[in-house]
């Protein structure tokens, strides 16, 4: 294209990282259909076509989706707005009751919508894929890509709207896998996350059948002697299987770091939750992985404010974090999905009292991730230094166990992993280290 004839984009991202991968890779099949992602930094680079990809996991997801779209509107009134992801997916209706928006495509359609931009189709309907799509990773700005190796979710837990946005589980075979991985390695990446919305679901869905542990121990045979890391997302507690603690434990591919949703330390509003495992099982596995790997990093989401969860219910949660190793929590107000039973269930929490809850949370979150940060005071870890400074200046890197670092140097260290020493925590929770 001509540079009178160029086309611009650009992309919103809300969620989760599986919409964070796919906008990645919806950004790079753009490109390769010839248009140029937006600065909007000059007239000439005002995109055309404005896509949001959004989320709905919980109301005010779908709220801050709203909001995007209309600002997007306001900010780039000569756009075709297109809205797509979980959101899309579920209220189509609601979406197109906003004056102005092009376009609304679900999420089967999202890996379409460069042929859809390049064909000038308005709009198509897409039959449900049995597949994920395959990624593209050339021209990725981030310095940790994210991998979408599986889509969907099978579990139907009471609270979820997930299922009904994304569908059945399915996997990215292991061969493309790993042959994506490689290209990441080619492109000169150090860190990779493999990325899912039921991760340990993967491979269920192929066949012949496989596991994550079976991808796991693949990637790690198939990477030896590569100057690249594997973090996992997030994995459920009777997913995260002593295989795949115990080779994390051994490899030196893959982060001393996990993500395990918890959602509630009580037994019986898991089992309303319809969440396949108790309390004391959590539990075990934090305490599993801490005894293996001590400098790991173990993070935990929890939903607080479920239907029925009495004062009881909540301090057995707040308890269950506050005796554990956990480095840090995701916190989630409950909020009522329709077409998910728990949005009938008698006995819903009031917002204040939700709001009081979570507070109590994230401030025990705060208290768990400095004493986490404190422990290394003094002690030398590899970091990834991303390719962007602080507003300050500084350097900012990410440590394998999930600890972000703020140090001085030289911007050639970009994109390197380089050793560290932690020398302070500042009272805002920065890490502040040296280069060893």
């Amino acid at each position: 294209m001509s540079k009178t004839s160029m086309k611009y984009f650009a992309i919103k991202t809300l969620g989760c990282k599986v919409n964070q991968s796919e906008s990645e890779t919806l950004a790079a099949q753009l490109k390769h259909c010839g248009l140029e992602e937006s600065t909007g930094k000059t007239s000439n680079s005002k995109p055309d076509f404005y896509i949001i990809n959004t989320c709905t996991v919980t109301g005010k997801a779908a709220m801050q989706s709203r909001q995007a779209i209309r600002q997007a509107l306001k900010a780039n009134p000569d756009a075709k707005i297109i809205v797509t992801g979980c959101y899309a997916q579920t209220d189509p209706d609601e979406i197109k009751t906003i004056s102005g928006v092009h376009s609304v495509l679900g999420q089967n359609a999202k890996q379409h919508i460069a042929n859809i931009i390049i064909s000038g189709d308005r709009l198509r309907a897409w039959n449900e894929e049995k597949h994920i799509n395959i990624p593209t990773t050339t021209s990725l700005k981030k310095t940790r890509p994210f991998l979408k190796i599986q889509d969907g979710c099978n579990s139907f837990c009471t609270y979820c709207i997930v299922p009904f946005a994304r569908g059945r589980s399915k996997s990215l075979p292991s061969e493309i896998v790993i042959e994506h991985i490689r290209q990441y390695i080619d492109a000169g990446y150090h860190e990779l996350v493999l990325t899912g919305v039921h991760l340990g679901m993967y491979g269920l869905d192929l066949y012949p059948e496989t596991s994550l542990y079976n991808l796991l121990k693949q990637i790690d045979n198939s990477l030896i002697s590569q100057h690249i890391r594997i973090r996992l997302s997030s994995i459920e507690p009777r997913e995260l299987t002593n295989n795949i603690i115990n080779l994390v434990s051994i490899s030196d591919t893959f982060c001393k770091h996990f993500h395990i949703p918890l959602q509630s330390g009580d037994d019986h509003i898991l089992k309303r939750m319809n969440r396949p495992y108790s309390g004391s099982f959590f539990e075990k596995q934090v305490l599993k992985i801490h005894s293996l790997i001590p400098d790991a990093a173990i993070g935990a989401d929890v939903l607080i404010g479920f239907p029925g969860e009495t004062q009881t219910a909540f301090e057995n949660t707040f308890n269950i974090i506050s005796k554990l190793p956990i480095a840090y929590l995701h916190v989630f107000p409950f909020s009522p999905r329709k077409r998910t039973p728990a949005a009938e269930y008698p006995n819903q929490i009031r917002q204040s009292v939700i709001k009081s809850r979570c507070k109590i949370m994230r401030d025990l979150s705060m208290h768990k991730k400095r004493t986490f940060y404190a422990s290394f005071i003094g002690k030398t870890l590899t970091a990834l230094i991303e390719g962007k400074r602080t507003r300050s200046g500084c350097l900012k890197g990410i440590t394998s166990n999930y600890i972000p670092v703020l140090l001085n140097g030289k911007d050639d260290l970009k994109n390197t992993l380089v050793q560290v020493n932690i020398r302070k925590l500042t009272s805002d929770l920065h890490v502040l280290a040296t280069c060893v």
